[in-house]
């Protein structure tokens, strides 16, 4: 399986840093993994919506460049469905089963995702209702594809 995580902006910190690189090097014996960063626009404070729909758009755009048309995407949205992490190991196995050899995540940037990516979305995922940054994302997903290979496997970790 070929993973694909595209998500806006980069790492600055390197705690942050390091744990994503931990969970690259684990994901390693399981599947093909990609982390695409595409840049992230300014959003000005008290930005009118309007302007906030071009900044999505334009990062949108950056995204969507990446998104292979054989891939199945998951776009990570606040209101998407909520699994648990044997539910999310069941999906992965799912897609795997289907013949889907590509799985794209899509983290968005600061005020989320624009329509376009959207559209694309085969599957909207969401790890909570609440709002957490979205380089802090990047940490929880892959520890949750780590965690769902490991339930796979039915090897220790889980619990």
């Amino acid at each position: 399986m070929k993973i694909t995580v595209v998500t806006v902006g980069k790492i600055k910190e390197k705690y942050l840093r390091d744990a994503i690189a931990e969970y690259v090097k684990r994901l390693s014996k399981y599947c093909k993994l990609e982390i695409i960063e595409v840049a992230d626009e300014k959003t000005p404070d008290n930005a009118s919506e309007v302007v906030e729909d071009n900044i999505r758009q334009k990062e949108g755009e950056r995204i969507l460049k990446y998104v292979r048309e054989d891939a199945y995407v998951v776009t990570l949205e606040i209101g998407g469905r909520m699994l648990d992490s044997v539910e999310f190991a069941d999906k992965i196995n799912q897609l795997g089963i289907q013949g889907k050899s590509h799985i794209c995540f899509i983290i968005g940037g600061s005020i989320g995702l624009g329509k376009d990516v959207l559209k694309r979305s085969d599957y909207a995922l969401s790890f909570s209702r609440m709002t957490f940054p979205h380089q802090l994302m990047r940490v929880i997903l892959l520890e949750q594809v780590y965690r769902g290979y490991r339930i796979l496997m039915n090897e220790p970790y889980h619990k």
